[in-house]
């Protein structure tokens, strides 16, 4: 079975594999290669997958996005994807992603403050 996982500048994976774990709104789900055709809305989360090639497990911390296993092809399409084949080293990653959207998300929430407080200075020099 071959997984694809797609982000919206690159493609983040593509390899043979012999199952997939993702998990939906409702729970886990794992995909072998005979299993039917299958789509599936994807909640943040880790995804796991065992190469062919190897027979390692990797994971994926996804965020929402949409999986579809259409014969022998499990086509994944997310925002934002991290790939490890240690589940520490992944969760340390994501940690320090949410940091840093943590600082961006401050950043422009400081920038909206500043623009209200000019808006409000703004329109009390129009009251008489």
């Amino acid at each position: 079975m071959r997984l694809r996982v797609y982000l919206p500048n690159k493609v983040l994976v593509d390899v043979e594999v012999g199952k997939v774990i993702a998990e939906a709104g409702d729970g886990s789900f794992c995909l072998l290669p005979r299993h039917i055709d299958f789509v599936a809305s994807l909640v943040p989360g880790i995804m796991s997958y065992v190469r062919l090639d190897s027979g390692h497990e990797e994971f994926l911390a996804v965020d929402e996005g949409i999986l579809v296993k259409n014969d022998g092809e499990v086509t994944v399409s997310t925002r934002n994807a991290m790939r490890s084949d240690d589940l520490g080293a992944l969760k340390r990653a994501v940690e320090e992603e949410f940091v840093a959207l943590d600082d961006e998300e401050l950043r422009a929430r400081s920038i909206i403050a500043r623009l209200e407080t000019d808006f409000v200075r703004s329109t009390m020099r129009f009251r008489p």
